[in-house]
């Protein structure tokens, strides 16, 4: 025979309460469990956000360090021109701040777009102006309007080109 049907109905009552009991505890323990598990998950959200923006501003404060150095270079360069009779030695000193913010910034991972006498491409040129030949292919690139540059191997800003087109095609 069973032996919960050999238990007199109110031991069988008493049973299921007790086993309700502990079920409502269970229950109880895994609610207070989730409430601390949701809470130390929002947490962590919030400082993971926090250190985020912590360390964005901490790689601006870096570049703006940098860049720092070129505002004297420029300020000394202005002081140099006001100061001189000769332009050239001004514009030796811009060639030079030129040159070091170009190194500065080729250090932080900018790749310029090499872009004249290469077939025009969308992911790395702009098209300004088409201009007929007959004399090099079409879709080469000509002239470089403005320069493009690459960011860690990320398309930063393309390059503003003319490029060629038949001269048949333009005329009709």
């Amino acid at each position: 025979m069973d032996q919960d049907n050999s238990k007199e109905p109110q031991e069988q009552m008493n049973d299921l309460e007790e086993r309700l009991v502990q079920e409502q505890e269970k229950a109880q323990e895994y609610l207070r469990r989730l409430k601390y598990l949701q809470a130390d998950f929002e947490n962590y959200r919030k400082r993971a956000e926090r250190e985020a923006v912590e360390f964005a501003v901490r790689c601006n404060e870096k570049l703006v360090a940098e860049l720092l150095c070129v505002v004297d270079d420029l300020g000394r360069a202005l002081d140099c021109g006001k100061e001189a009779d000769d332009v050239s030695a001004l514009l030796k000193g811009v060639e030079m701040i030129h040159r070091n913010l170009t190194c500065m910034l080729e250090k932080e991972g900018l790749e310029r777009i090499d872009a004249v006498g290469k077939v025009f491409d969308p992911k790395f040129h702009e098209v300004v102006v088409k201009i007929p030949r007959n004399d090099c292919e079409e879709g080469l690139v000509l002239e470089e309007v403005r320069r493009g540059f690459m960011f860690k191997g990320r398309v930063l800003r393309p390059c503003m080109v003319n490029i060629s087109c038949i001269a048949d095609k333009e005329k009709k």
